[in-house]
């Protein structure tokens, strides 16, 4: 008998001691990581703020950089505690599906080449030229029309491989949503979606699939996220946007396209940065966003999801503009919160995020 109460003692006090040195809280408790899937668009932000939140606090984000279009088929699955896309959903998809998304980060997608002798931004392109290229109008370097917007620059005889993503993606739904609004002949004959039946070229699974295409093979052309063509030290296009000026694309050229954007009336957060106004306004910028459940079956894991993306929002702003994103204004982030507040529940409805 009085082993059993030694024992039952001897537990007690053992939970009382770890909760006392705050190894487990009520936050924490029995969730080591969290996991999420989708973009790749985001991914080495994502990874970079994952490295320094599992230091400080313990707790592991695992993402699976699988592109929008597997993101937004996981967290519909509810195989992951969140889904990331770079095409964002319709405040009508997201009530049917119970999901809430929010904007986390932006950046821009980038045309890349690979032409010997042609430095980054030595070439300009329009989005006509470069809709007519990725339609296999334009087959070849030395084409009159690229010739005629690109004097004293000596373009090769050379064929044009283009390169395309091969997975569902929101980089993609971002690019082919630039090239429907510039190209009419593109909205009609391919359209805008994370998935399209390209007319021609070869598909790379991933930002680093089409990257990895582009610098093997020269003659080609392709379209990542900004982060991958520095990384990578890619040679990107000069693009001409909606004001008729040519940019180099850089995080202020991304801040310009989204100085304007009216998150406040964006229902369901659904915003589209692409083919922006603005003599400075880089054409092809897009927001990433998070998507998660409004009940959460597990509410002390959803309580860290959206913990690890407060965190992000307050302390990765330096981490995410190093990487040439642009971080969320503050503004949002308040509205954010708020949705958080209001929207994501218990099964027994009282709230996740009470902060």
């Amino acid at each position: 008998m009085s082993l059993k109460i030694s024992t039952g003692l001897l537990t007690m006090l053992a939970v009382l001691l770890i909760n006392i040195g705050g190894a487990v809280t009520p936050a924490h408790a029995g969730v080591q990581a969290i996991s999420g899937a989708g973009a790749t668009f985001p991914y080495p932000v994502y990874a970079k703020w994952a490295a320094v939140y599992a230091k400080k606090t313990g707790i592991k984000m695992n993402y699976q950089s699988i592109g929008s279009g597997g993101g937004i088929k996981q967290i519909k699955a509810k195989t992951v505690d969140f889904g990331a896309s770079d095409a964002p959903l319709t405040a009508a998809d997201l009530d049917k599906s119970g999901l809430i998304q929010f904007p986390m980060i932006m950046g821009g997608v980038v045309p890349v080449v690979h032409l010997p002798g042609i430095a980054s931004g030595q070439l300009k392109m329009t989005g006509k030229l470069l809709a007519d290229i990725y339609l296999g109008k334009i087959k070849r370097w030395n084409d009159r029309r690229l010739k005629a917007e690109n004097p004293g620059v000596s373009l090769p005889s050379k064929a044009i491989t283009v390169v395309h993503r091969a997975d569902g993606s929101g980089t993609t739904w971002i690019y082919t949503n630039y090239l429907s609004k510039v190209s009419p002949d593109w909205k009609r004959k391919v359209g805008n979606a994370k998935a399209v039946s390209w007319p021609v070229g070869i598909g790379g699974k991933g930002n680093e699939g089409v990257a990895s295409y582009v610098t093997r093979i020269k003659g080609a052309i392709g379209y990542v996220e900004y982060a991958y063509a520095l990384q990578n030290h890619m040679t990107h296009v000069k693009l001409g946007n909606r004001a008729g000026k040519f940019l180099d694309p850089d995080s202020a050229s991304f801040q310009a396209a989204a100085a304007n954007a009216d998150w406040h009336h964006a229902k369901g957060f659904y915003m589209v940065l692409t083919n922006q106004p603005g003599a400075k306004s880089w054409p092809i910028t897009g927001a990433s966003f998070i998507l998660v459940y409004k009940k959460q079956s597990h509410p002390a894991r959803g309580r860290e999801v959206l913990k690890f993306f407060d965190w992000a929002y307050h302390n990765g702003q330096k981490m995410a503009a190093k990487l040439d994103y642009v971080p969320m204004p503050a503004s949002v982030v308040k509205l954010v919160e708020q949705t958080w507040r209001k929207s994501v529940k218990t099964p027994q409805g009282t709230p996740v995020w009470t902060h």
